[in-house]
């Protein structure tokens, strides 16, 4: 799974003691699936229409 870290929010994931809050890092991962998830069915569909239209040539 790719995995980018915006510098900018950095700060929000630590509460003023300087502990990770468990829930922000779940969100965050809940979202990278989802990513994940939608680049996985891009690739996917992109793959099998290669396919479709590679054998549409070789038909012709």
């Amino acid at each position: 799974m790719s995995t980018q870290y915006n510098v900018e929010n950095s700060n929000s994931d630590f509460n003023h003691q300087g502990r990770v809050k468990v829930t922000d890092l779940l969100s965050r991962l809940n979202e990278e699936k989802k990513i994940e998830k939608k680049r996985n069915l891009a690739l996917g569909v992109a793959a099998v229409s290669a396919v479709t239209v590679f054998g549409i040539i070789l038909t012709i």
